[in-house]
């Protein structure tokens, strides 16, 4: 699948917001987490991905099955408010 610009950094974008679990990513672009990883892996410096990687790993708001289920949101309501 062949991304537009403005999609391969909305996906990094999203990828390295901590609510927005990798789900969210495949159901809008049709990525799922491995090939996500890889779009970061060759987008980011080195160690950018590294400290990416770190965080994400294992993270429950990464993670449809590990996040609670009260949490239907994707990001926090704030988040997007108009200033």
């Amino acid at each position: 699948m062949a991304l537009t610009e403005q999609e391969h950094s909305r996906i990094i974008e999203m990828a390295w917001e901590d609510r927005t679990p990798f789900e969210a990513i495949e159901k809008q672009f049709g990525l799922n987490e491995s090939q996500v990883i890889l779009l970061m892996r060759s987008s980011l410096k080195r160690r950018s991905f590294e400290l990416w990687r770190e965080r994400v790993s294992g993270r429950a708001s990464k993670h449809l099955k590990l996040r609670n289920p009260e949490i239907s949101r994707g990001y926090c309501p704030t988040q997007y408010k108009q200033r």
